[in-house]
C-alpha cells in the first residue's frame, strides 16, 4: 500500500450498495422511500448525491453491480464555474481540478492575487464556512493542466508525505523550439536555484543540488518546432522548463528559460495526466486532458 495510514470520517448520510445495474433516477427512487422525481433531482442539483465517492448530478447516470450510493443529509457545494479554473473531481477527501495558464496555484508574495488556492477555497466555503482546502503540489503559473488538492490537513500530509509512492502517472506536453533529434530520451541532472534571481540551474554532475529526472518523447514536429510527451520521475521546481533549455530546445513561449519567440503568447507546456492512489481508498484513479489546440495549430 502506498499510504502508511488511512483515516475515514462519514457521518449525516445514507450508504447503498447496488446490487444489480439500473439508472440512478430509478435506483433512488426504489431505495429512498417514495421520494418523487422532483425531490431527487433536488437532492442531484444541491450536489448531495455521490456514487463511489465522486459528486454526481445527471439522473441518467449509470450504476454497475457493487457501485456505492451514498446520499448526505446536507447540501453539497453549488458547482463552480470560472474561466480559468474546472473541476473535474470531488469527493469527501480531494478535488481534483484543471487549470488555466495565467493562474498561479497559490499567492507567493503579500500582493492579494486570485488563485487556483482561493478560487477553490471560496467554492468549498460557500456551502459551509468551516470547510478548507489545502495545496498539495503546484504548478507554474504559466503552465496549465491538472492540479489535486486535499480537504483535509491529513489527507493533505498523507499524499505529500507518500508522494512517490502515491502517484503512479505524470505526464505533460510540451511544445519546444526547433527540431528535436531524438525521438525518445530521459535527462538526469542535479539543479539548483539562484536565491537572487529565483532561477533553476542544471549540472550534469553532482553538485549537491536536487537530482532531477525526466523522460521525453517526441510526437511530431515541423522546421520551428517539436512536440513532446514528457514524464516525470522527480517534481523539481521548474524541472521540465530547465531541462528542455539544457538539451538546446527550451520550451516556447518561455523566455526565462531561453525561448527567444512566443507564438502562442504563454508558456507552451500542459500538465496532461495525473494518475495515483486515492488516499483513502486507496484505489488508482486516473485523470488525462487533451492537447491543447493552440499547441497543435503549430503543427498544421
Amino acid at each position: 500500500m502506498p499510504f502508511k495510514r488511512k483515516t475515514q470520517d462519514v457521518g449525516g448520510s445514507t450508504r447503498i450498495t447496488v446490487k444489480e445495474p439500473a439508472e440512478l433516477m430509478t435506483f433512488l427512487l426504489d431505495k429512498m422511500g417514495g421520494m418523487k422525481r422532483n425531490a431527487v433531482k433536488t437532492l442531484l442539483s444541491h450536489r448531495q448525491v455521490q456514487v463511489n465517492g465522486a459528486v454526481v448530478t445527471l439522473y441518467s447516470t449509470a450504476l454497475n453491480t457493487g457501485d456505492v450510493v451514498e446520499i448526505s443529509s446536507s447540501r453539497g457545494n453549488i458547482e463552480l464555474t470560472h474561466p480559468k479554473l474546472k473541476i473535474l473531481y470531488e469527493d469527501e477527501a480531494i478535488v481534483v481540478v484543471e487549470k488555466k495558464e495565467g493562474l498561479l496555484t497559490v499567492i507567493t508574495g503579500a500582493k492579494d492575487e486570485t488563485t487556483a488556492f482561493s478560487i477553490l477555497k471560496n467554492y468549498v466555503q460557500k456551502s459551509n464556512k468551516r470547510n478548507r482546502i489545502y495545496v498539495v503540489h503546484r504548478l507554474d503559473r504559466e503552465t496549465s493542466g491538472i492540479l489535486m488538492f486535499a480537504k483535509s490537513r491529513e489527507v493533505q500530509h498523507l499524499l505529500q508525505q507518500n508522494w512517490h509512492t502515491a502517484i503512479t502517472g505524470r505526464s505533460y506536453i510540451a511544445v519546444v523550439d526547433g527540431v528535436v533529434e531524438k525521438e525518445h530520451d530521459t535527462i538526469t541532472s542535479w539543479l539548483t536555484e539562484n536565491e537572487k534571481s529565483l532561477k533553476i540551474h542544471s549540472s550534469d554532475t553532482d553538485n549537491g543540488g536536487q537530482q532531477a529526472t525526466t523522460h521525453y518523447k517526441r510526437i511530431k514536429h515541423n522546421e520551428s518546432y517539436s512536440l513532446l510527451e514528457l514524464n516525470l520521475e522527480t517534481g523539481r521546481k521548474n524541472q521540465i522548463r530547465v531541462h528542455m533549455q539544457s538539451i538546446g530546445h527550451p520550451i516556447t513561449g518561455d523566455k526565462k528559460y531561453g525561448s527567444a519567440t512566443s507564438p502562442l503568447g504563454r508558456v507552451a507546456l500542459h500538465a496532461r495526466i495525473l494518475e495515483f492512489y486515492h488516499p483513502i481508498t486507496e484505489k488508482i484513479i486516473r485523470f488525462e486532458t487533451p492537447v491543447p489546440r493552440k499547441f497543435l495549430s503549430l503543427f498544421h
